[in-house]
């Protein structure tokens, strides 16, 4: 079971929350939760994950996730994708047929604006409410409590989540209506993946110069070449080491998402396309859990 950080918590009123899914994100967001003092039910579609975090943390698991939010005044969900999220959601044994009226749905996948834009208006349909909340930060955010999070919805609902949210979270933002959110953590891949794209060139060159790359990043990182992805992922890329962090296949999954809504509202990302199918080159190349710095690995093999 992976250990959280040792964030300090701002004092909140304790509420009941529900977390839906327990993987390398959710595990730990639902831990902050609970170390913060709140009461915490989860649920996992493998039980065992879900009894092993009640057995670390406290709190409670369920079976499906309707029992799981019952009397919960704000469900959390961090799952895979746009079905797996339908299928926590919706249909008899979801979250919906189980959350009280009034209650808030919120939603840290990294998912499509449209299914947001649905399961918001099904939410309203019922007496409910929902956001979407995808996250940036990666695992290491998540166990640390510092993750980004980009919100879609209404003004008062997110005022009401958002104090929880900060629990797990060191920026959480309303950037827009129901579905912005989703947007937003598009606009994020965007940047990420042609940041990823040059820096991968920039050490594959200086390389082939023979420099001491390690020494160059750390004197460009003093400069405007600086990034995240140079401080945090420069050094393994050139130690050739990607056996951690976001993987390739999480990736293609989310720029699959940015092409597909570009293709809807007409934006142009040739950059973002071709990086996109420099990733499947990855995959191909058997890096399909691969960090997403091992773009790189294209210009050495």
């Amino acid at each position: 079971m992976a250990t959280i950080g040792t964030k300090s918590y701002d004092a909140v009123v304790a509420q009941k929350v529900t977390f839906l899914g327990l993987g390398v994100m959710g595990l730990p967001m639902a831990g902050h939760l609970a170390r913060a003092g709140h009461d915490v039910t989860v649920y996992n579609r493998t039980p065992a994950k879900a009894q092993a975090w009640v057995a670390e943390f406290g709190g409670k698991s369920a079976a499906t996730p309707r029992e799981a939010v019952a009397g919960a005044q704000i469900v959390f969900a961090c799952v895979g994708n746009d079905d797996d999220l339908r299928s926590v959601v919706l249909g008899p044994d979801g979250a919906f047929a189980g959350m009280a009226p009034g209650a808030v749905f919120v939603d840290h996948t990294t998912a499509s604006a449209d299914v947001a834009r649905e399961l918001y208006a099904q939410a309203k349909d019922l007496g409910l409410n929902f956001v979407d909340a995808p996250v940036s930060g990666g695992q290491a955010g998540a166990v640390n409590g510092v993750l980004t999070i980009m919100c879609g919805g209404e003004q008062a609902v997110f005022d009401a989540i958002k104090p929880v949210a900060q629990c797990f979270g060191r920026a959480v933002t309303l950037v827009g209506p129901p579905g912005a959110g989703q947007l937003a953590k598009m606009v994020n891949q965007i940047c990420i993946a042609g940041v990823v794209q040059g820096l991968s060139e920039a050490v594959a060159f200086g390389q082939a110069a023979d420099l001491d790359m390690k020494l160059v990043l750390d004197v460009i990182s003093k400069g405007a070449a600086q990034s995240w992805q140079m401080e945090n992922r420069g050094g393994t890329m050139v130690d050739d080491k990607f056996d951690f962090g976001f993987a390739v296949d999480w990736m293609r999954k989310d720029l699959g998402l940015v092409l597909a809504e570009a293709r809807h509202n007409g934006a142009r990302l040739p950059l973002t396309a071709l990086v996109d199918q420099f990733y499947g080159d990855v995959q191909k190349m058997g890096g399909g859990r691969w960090d997403t710095s091992s773009l790189i690995k294209r210009l050495r093999d």
